[in-house]
């Protein structure tokens, strides 16, 4: 294990590792380093300016795998970030090699992550009242409406652009309390169309989203398993999570079933493609807000 120190940030590696490039961007002011994808990151400021760095190279405290697979997995994210540019995803602005990994650059979104594992682990994250994850829980329904509505949106785009997310969950959410915005990020693992589950049981994902195909080595991921992963993100925020019964679902009965059906543990019952279970949802939500302040939860 070594300690390394940069700035008035410091942290633990498995071992030593050169970050000489990194002094020479600005500021570092804080630091995400227990992932277990590999990378490391950084908060960083210059001249007034705040960035997001990504880094693969390293063997963070956290990671079992291979350094150079991470690496390899941050450059192939670049074309992931380029090709599925939106107002909802945080904003890549640079990327280059260095002596031992790779660097991902992006602007930095003054928000807050819902799945803060290491800052809120295990219960805390449910019950920690300085919880991300509790605070949003506990945002007005509409709110959470809003920001659902920006995750489906920028999902629709990626069906549109023949991409299917991988590794969805709510730690790729960021959510500005102050101003209510919220950014997507970390969608490194989001391939191109045709998908399968190449690794099996342990395919990318939180167990609290995945689909049953997500489990099935050789199965394919495609719009129908996204589908299903949006509809269990609905169950993260309006409701239960993992308990789908409406006595734990925070708005009506309509866009209930709209994510009931998205979470069909058979394929061919679910929404066949993003857009149109968007459109559902919409529908449905068109509904529901016009009851907003009626105590109606029909």
């Amino acid at each position: 294990m070594e300690k390394i120190k940069i700035d008035m940030v410091e942290f633990y590696l498995q071992s030593s590792h050169d970050f000489e490039w990194l002094k020479q961007m600005g500021e570092v002011f804080c630091v995400f380093d227990q992932q277990d994808s590999g990378n490391i990151s950084f908060g960083v400021q210059k001249d007034g300016q705040k960035y997001f760095v990504k880094y693969a190279g390293a063997q963070p405290m956290e990671f079992s795998g291979n350094k150079e697979d991470a690496v390899d997995r941050l450059i192939q994210a670049v074309s992931v970030y380029e090709s599925l540019k939106h107002p909802h995803l945080i904003k890549l602005l640079d990327h280059f090699s260095v002596k031992n990994g790779y660097v991902l650059v992006f602007d930095w979104f003054d928000g807050e992550c819902l799945h803060s594992h290491w800052s809120f682990g295990g219960k805390a994250k449910y019950n920690n009242p300085m919880s991300p994850y509790y605070r949003f829980k506990r945002l007005d329904t509409e709110k959470r409406l809003k920001a659902l509505d920006a995750i489906y949106n920028f999902h629709n785009h990626v069906e549109a652009n023949k991409y299917v997310a991988v590794d969805f969950y709510d730690g790729s959410i960021l959510y500005n309390f102050q101003k209510d915005e919220i950014k997507l990020c970390d969608i490194d693992f989001y391939r191109k169309k045709p998908a399968i589950n190449d690794i099996g049981t342990y395919f990318w994902g939180s167990t609290r989203l995945k689909s049953p195909e997500e489990y099935e080595l050789g199965a394919p991921i495609d719009s129908k398993t996204n589908v299903f992963n949006l509809g269990a993100m609905a169950f993260c925020l309006l409701g239960g999570e993992l308990d789908r019964s409406f006595s734990k679902w925070e708005a009506n009965l309509g866009l209930y079933e709209v994510a009931m059906k998205a979470v069909e543990e058979d394929r061919m019952r679910r929404y066949a493609t993003v857009e149109a279970f968007y459109e559902a949802w919409k529908f449905k939500k068109e509904a529901f807000t016009k009851t907003v302040g009626k105590g109606v939860k029909e």
